[in-house]
Parts: structure tokens; C-alpha cells; sequence
């Protein structure tokens, strides 16, 4: 047994919020949280966040990775991340999945990709840090890429890489997935199914579009960040999750005017590309 485990996995940004449907479709981005895990002989799982907030979450995805090979071994869980906290770029869902990697790898196992995200998921539910699971999240934050998903089922449907560059509006505000007016969100439920089809079809652009304005009047959020961005030219922009962040997909010519009219706003922005290769363990 290793003793000591160390991992990453990648934020996300939305293409279509599972919250109203259950059936999702989500990209990784490059923004890392980083995982680090020690095993000790006395039982007890405590945690640790560089930036602050509730170590539930990842103490659960230890206790669950070693219940899982009947480990009764203790651990410290610490992470770092470069995904702000509660903005809807999936830090949640970054932080389980780094964090049960770096569990395998403390405890010199491994399991399929599937199952360890799973892992993830039950403990982001066990948390009461998701309504979903948010495994369309957990999916693009450990595989990279665009995926596409069935939350209930737990299925992936599709999943395919692509390059782009990425825009990120992230306002100061936190906004926690858990506390999200579901009731509105089933209300767009047949319209949220629209775009979720056009996703399917691999126009993420558009589905992400529909589905930001779609949110943004359920959940209470401006539509002006999307209207400035459709205003430039750019096709795919987005509420991603359950706010606050918008996420924009474009060319680097037409992010670099976005981001320029984005940051008159004051808040936060983010300039990444799209992450199509997903979480590791760093052996």
C-alpha cells in the first residue's frame, strides 16, 4: 500500500442543466483542482480546502473509496483548486473526482473510469451538495471532452472532444447548487428536452444557448451577459449550472471583444480553453 495519493480532475461549463430533465450534457474546462490524499492508522477521514468551505464532500469520497476495497484505514484529504467555489463550474464535481483518484492511488488500486465517478456522485448526493448527482458534471470534469448524459440512469450517451477556446463571466456571488428552485426548473422542463435534442445532434452551441436563456428566466439571472455575447457574433453562451458564472465557447477574435465588453462589468473573467483530456492520478 502507497500510503500517500495525489490527483486531478477539471472543472466544467454546461450545455444543457440535468436539474429540469435529468438528462444533461456538460464540457470540461481547463481549470484544476488538485487532490491530495495520506492514509493513517487511526480511523478517522478529515479534510482540508485551501480555498475554504465545507469538507463533507471529499471526506465522503474517501470514507466511500476505501469502504469500497474495505479499507479501515483513517485519512487526511486536502485540496487546491483554481475553480471558484459555488459559480456553477462544477468545483463539486472537480473535487470528488480528484479526490477519489487520489484515494486509488494512496491505496495502490485502481477501478474503471465509470465506476470511480460514480463514487463521486454518490458521495456529491450523500453531501447534499447536488439535486442531480451531477453526473453529467462528474463526467466531463473526469473525461474531458463534450458528454452527454442520463443523470437517473447514470449513462453516459455521448461523449467527443473538441477544441475551442472558452470565456468565463464569474461574479463574486456564490450560488449552491442544493439550493436551487427545483419547481421552476421542472416548469422549462419540454423546452430544456428542445435543447437538449439539438446537443444530441452536436449543436452545443445552440443547445447551450437555449438553455442559458431557459435558466436565466426560471433561476432569476440577466440575460445581458448572453445578449452582448449573441450581439458579437457568438453562437454558444451560457448560465452554466445554476449561476452565477456564464461560460461563452468562440473563436479567439470574438472572445477577446467579448471579454473586453465582460469585464466593464467589474466581476471576475476567466480566459481557458476546453479540456479534452480529463482527471488523472499523478503517480
Amino acid at each position: 500500500m502507497k500510503q500517500t495519493g495525489y490527483a486531478y480532475a477539471y472543472g466544467a461549463g454546461t450545455i444543457i442543466n440535468a436539474i429540469s430533465t435529468w438528462k444533461g450534457a456538460a464540457f470540461g474546462i481547463d481549470l484544476m483542482t488538485e487532490a491530495e490524499v495520506v492514509l493513517t492508522n487511526d480511523k478517522k477521514i478529515t479534510g482540508y480546502m485551501e480555498e475554504g468551505g465545507d469538507t463533507t464532500l471529499i471526506e465522503r469520497c474517501v470514507y466511500l473509496t476505501l469502504l469500497r476495497f474495505g479499507s479501515k484505514s483513517g485519512a487526511k484529504v486536502s485540496t487546491k483548486s483554481q475553480i471558484p467555489i459555488a459559480s456553477g463550474l462544477k468545483s463539486s464535481s472537480a473535487a470528488a473526482n480528484a479526490t477519489v483518484l487520489a484515494t486509488l492511488d494512496a491505496l495502490g488500486e485502481k477501478l474503471e473510469t465509470m465506476e470511480a465517478i460514480k463514487i463521486g456522485v454518490q458521495a456529491a448526493l450523500d453531501a447534499k451538495v447536488t439535486i442531480t448527482g451531477a453526473f453529467d458534471d462528474a463526467c466531463a470534469s473526469m473525461l474531458g471532452g463534450f458528454v452527454i448524459t442520463d443523470n437517473k440512469k447514470r449513462e453516459l450517451i455521448k461523449r467527443e472532444e473538441r477544441a475551442s477556446e472558452v470565456l468565463i463571466l464569474a461574479p463574486e456571488k456564490k450560488v449552491f447548487s442544493s439550493g436551487t428552485n427545483v419547481l421552476r426548473s421542472r416548469l422549462i422542463g419540454k423546452w430544456v428536452e428542445m435543447a437538449y435534442k439539438e446537443a444530441v445532434a452536436g449543436n452545443y452551441e445552440k443547445a447551450m444557448t437555449l438553455n442559458g436563456f431557459l435558466y436565466c428566466a426560471a433561476l432569476g439571472f440577466s440575460t445581458e451577459p448572453m445578449m452582448v455575447a449573441l450581439e458579437l457574433g457568438i453562437e454558444g453562451v451560457s448560465l452554466s449550472g445554476t449561476g452565477p458564472a456564464y461560460t461563452a465557447l468562440g473563436s479567439p477574435e470574438l472572445l477577446d471583444r467579448l471579454e473586453s465588453v465582460w469585464e466593464r462589468s467589474g466581476e471576475k473573467v476567466i480566459r481557458t480553453k476546453v479540456n479534452n483530456i480529463g482527471g488523472k492520478a499523478c503517480h
